[in-house]
């Protein structure tokens, strides 16, 4: 799920259609996209595929839709091969008429339901209920949503995958050969966590910080320095202090190497990159990203508690500032390791 602040009104379908890609971070296709609506503006927006949405169950769909306090919704079906057909929309009709049902057992309506070809600017939509009304969608790129998204530096993809990209293990061979190097450094931290366990962490922290900024340059991080770092994040003091990275002011290159880390670690070293990742992305407003890592944590190891925790956060709605709380536990963490992290930036009213 993703929730944008609601700073700009869509009285018409070809610019509510056309705001989708920044707000969930792609173009969606094969989709069905409900926008929920907040005095008249957008508020929470979530995606489920096309092909689980006909005849599949959308109670869970209406609860997080109502989770945000809406009391009406928009549907969108995004479908570039059954858009122009007409015996396709009976289907539509009776996706919409099973969510207008979900929908009223969350005391919500829907307001509006619309099936568009593609999510670009050129693309055509049409109402679902036989209105009459169709148009063209306007430019996603020009939608104000798009400038806010590319102004807090977030990047939007083309499709789904591209963005998955961003996390996926980029080769397999090379991730399993890293096994033994990283059971190697865990045995060499051992036995220097036993005899100074904070001296351990904190140079454990300081090595994070400075090869996240060499990532973030685009600098190479090796092999031996990946494995130290994936043992480093099974330490819990270690780890809850890295959290404050994604609220100071190295946030970016931070995320970069959590990302680095992501698509290069093995098993559960892997798991530990991801819920950094999506913490950090999670606190700037990023949702799109910090859904996909979660997902990915999870299905790794489902009883994560901390991908867990943001994964229900993230589902009913909580705004970013609220997550970013969170870090000030790393803040004292490090106060206490005697780490000196970077000054907590500023941030503006940004939404995931």
């Amino acid at each position: 799920m993703t929730t944008h602040e609601p700073d700009y009104r869509f009285t018409r379908p070809g610019a509510l259609i056309a705001a989708l890609p920044a707000v969930l971070g792609f173009a969606p296709e094969r989709s069905l996209v409900l926008v929920s609506l907040e005095h008249g503006e957008m508020g929470a927006v979530m995606r489920l595929d096309l092909s689980n949405a006909i005849g599949g169950d959308l109670s869970h769909l209406a609860e997080l839709a109502s989770a945000s306090g809406a009391d009406r919704a928009v549907a969108v079906i995004v479908d570039g091969e059954g858009a122009g057909c007409p015996m396709c929309n009976q289907d539509y009709r009776e996706l919409c008429e099973e969510l207008t049902l979900a929908l009223a057992d969350q005391g919500m309506e829907l307001h509006a339901g619309h099936v568009v070809d593609r999510i670009e600017a050129g693309g055509r939509w049409h109402c679902v209920d036989g209105c009459g009304d169709s148009g063209a969608v306007e430019d996603p790129m020009a939608s104000p949503l798009a400038a806010a998204a590319v102004l807090d530096g977030r990047r939007l993809y083309a499709r789904r995958g591209d963005l998955q990209a961003v996390i996926a293990v980029a080769d397999e061979v090379h991730s399993e050969s890293l096994q033994p190097l990283i059971a190697q450094r865990g045995e060499e931290r051992e036995e220097l966590w036993r005899t100074d366990p904070d001296g351990c962490a904190r140079r454990d922290v300081q090595a994070a910080m400075a090869l996240g900024v060499r990532a973030g340059d685009g600098g190479e991080v090796d092999d031996a320095e990946l494995a130290g770092l994936a043992c480093a994040l099974t330490d819990v003091s270690v780890r809850d202090t890295l959290y404050a990275l994604a609220v100071g002011a190295d946030a970016g290159p931070a995320e970069a190497l959590w990302a680095l880390l992501a698509r290069t670690l093995p098993g559960p070293w892997r798991v530990e990159a991801l819920v950094l990742l999506a913490f950090s992305a999670y606190a700037r407003g990023d949702g799109p990203m910090a859904g996909l890592s979660l997902e990915a944590a999870l299905r790794s190891d489902p009883d994560h508690r901390m991908a867990g925790m943001l994964d229900s956060a993230l589902q009913s709605g909580m705004r970013p500032e609220q997550i970013r709380d969170l870090a000030g536990t790393g803040y004292r963490l490090a106060k206490r390791l005697g780490v000196r992290l970077p000054p907590r930036r500023s941030f503006g009213r940004r939404a995931v």
